[in-house]
């Protein structure tokens, strides 16, 4: 059995430490660096602030916190041992790389030979499909789906429901909108919307 501590208190961290009860692992509660949250956050207790974490010598560590570019700056700060928490209701297909700290959460889908970086999300009922690249801290959210041979790349956050064709590639710091459709390669980082997809600024 793994200890595991959360970094972040707030919904996506409870979120998280059901999937490690799940996983049969132990959470031995949540470091946030809002001082204001109360003593036990569902059943775990509030550990401090993230500057503790070097303290707890034996555990590992899961970064609790949906904005991609918070978590790439915890990740890039701490030097721990990273978990990675993936449901046990999540469907990993074979030859699946995924990188740590990342979570993959109830009922989503990664399919055979797909590639997932570090610290990535990988959201409820998402659809990463076979032969898939998904950059470190990118956030597939809940039921968004990739088609087959589709690369994200790092610090993007595809939103709800959104679909992207398969064999496109999104290119780094790209936000896709909920339900939004992407048919065509993204070749700029900016914010896209719509059926199909536009970029918000143009």
């Amino acid at each position: 059995m793994k200890k595991v501590v959360i970094i972040g208190g707030s919904g996506h961290g409870k979120v998280i430490a059901d999937i490690v009860v799940k996983r049969g692992d132990r959470v031995v509660g949540f470091l946030d660096d809002n001082t204001k949250l109360p003593k036990y956050i569902i059943d775990f207790p509030y550990l401090g602030v993230i500057s503790k974490a070097p303290e707890f010598k034996d555990c590992e560590f899961v970064i609790g916190i949906g904005y991609n570019n918070i978590r790439r700056r915890i990740a890039e700060t701490y030097d721990l041992p990273w978990y990675t928490a993936i449901h046990p209701n999540a469907i990993i297909g074979l030859d699946v790389e995924i990188g740590e700290g990342s979570v993959v959460m109830a009922n989503a889908t990664i399919n055979s030979s797909a590639r997932v970086g570090k610290h990535c999300i990988i959201n409820t009922g998402a659809d990463v499909e076979h032969d898939n690249v998904v950059g470190s801290f990118t956030h597939i959210s809940p039921h968004a789906a990739l088609g087959g041979t589709v690369t994200v790349g790092e610090n993007c956050h595809i939103g709800i429901g959104a679909t992207v064709k398969n064999n496109l590639k999104i290119c780094d710091d790209v936000v896709v909108g909920a339900g939004a459709v992407v048919i065509r390669d993204i070749e700029e980082s900016n914010t896209y919307v719509g059926v199909p997809v536009r970029p918000m600024d143009k």
